[in-house]
């Protein structure tokens, strides 16, 4: 057996080590961790948006987008105090524009991408007997809205205020309505436990709200053009944005035939770009 000189030894070593960081080098350069994206989006989006990111995150291995869902008020307010999302999505002008107007917003980025409208939902077996928007008035009927400061409450006051003025209805329905509500929310994800708990007799939201997987527990009612009120989503980059690449990428996406696919398929009308 030959033996082995301790500058041999050495050498060998060195050689090994050298080949260790090599390899730990290459290893590093072929597995990048993927950039996160963060996406404050409105809750009425939540189950198109989880949809969506997986479909983007599956030709998109190099990016995880990771979503928080609240009420676009909350959303706002929290970036308005420090949180640093790379993308807002807000069911509502108002909110996007206040964030505009903080300087919070990449504004070339800001762009209107979807409409959404308000309907009545009842639970499935419909207790109160209710067929439309006449038996909101009726004494008894539990009631569930959004508060005044969240896009689907002020909408549906802003329908309570077209009924008003219509003499088939007035302000004397108006009223009756109001003194039905029996919980104010301030995210569409939490009216639906009430209704399918039985906690509530009827509520009013997004018409995309049904989701796929309570059709079988709500019944949706649509409202009236002259009463209803048509929501405007507008999405858009962050100022601060370290991410805008793949911001951009995220928005062609949705904005494109397969987001706008299962925003269409979950009761949504996508406004088509430059529109």
């Amino acid at each position: 057996m030959k033996s082995s000189t301790p500058a041999t030894l050495v050498a060998v070593s060195l050689l090994i080590i050298a080949g260790l960081l090599v390899a730990g080098c290459t290893t590093t350069q072929q597995t990048p961790e993927p950039t996160t994206l963060t996406v404050f989006t409105a809750a009425s989006l939540t189950g198109a948006f989880t949809d969506i990111g997986k479909a983007y995150e599956a030709k998109n291995t190099d990016v995880k987008v990771d979503f928080v869902f609240d009420g676009s008020q909350t959303l706002r307010t929290q970036v308005e105090q420090g949180a640093t999302p790379d993308i807002f999505v807000s069911a509502s002008t108002k909110h996007m524009k206040a964030l505009q107007g903080g300087g919070f917003m990449d504004n070339s980025t800001v762009a209107p991408f979807l409409g959404n409208s308000l309907a009545l939902i009842v639970p499935v077996d419909n207790p109160a007997k209710i067929t439309g928007l006449a038996d909101l008035a009726n004494p008894g009927t539990k009631i569930v809205i959004g508060t005044k400061d969240v896009p689907f409450g002020d909408y549906t006051r802003q329908m309570l205020d077209k009924m008003a003025a219509d003499p088939a209805y007035g302000e004397a329905y108006k009223d009756a309505f109001m003194a039905n509500v029996i919980s104010e929310e301030t995210a569409v994800s939490n009216v639906m436990p009430k209704l399918i708990l039985g906690e509530a007799d009827a509520a009013i939201v997004y018409k995309s709200d049904v989701s796929k997987d309570d059709r079988d527990k709500l019944i949706r009612f649509d409202i009236p053009s002259e009463y209803n009120v048509v929501a405007t989503y507008p999405l858009g980059i962050l100022a601060a944005s370290p991410h805008k690449a793949e911001a951009e990428s995220f928005i062609a996406f949705v904005r494109g035939p397969d987001g706008s696919a299962i925003l269409t398929d979950y009761g949504f009308d996508p406004i088509p770009a430059g529109k």
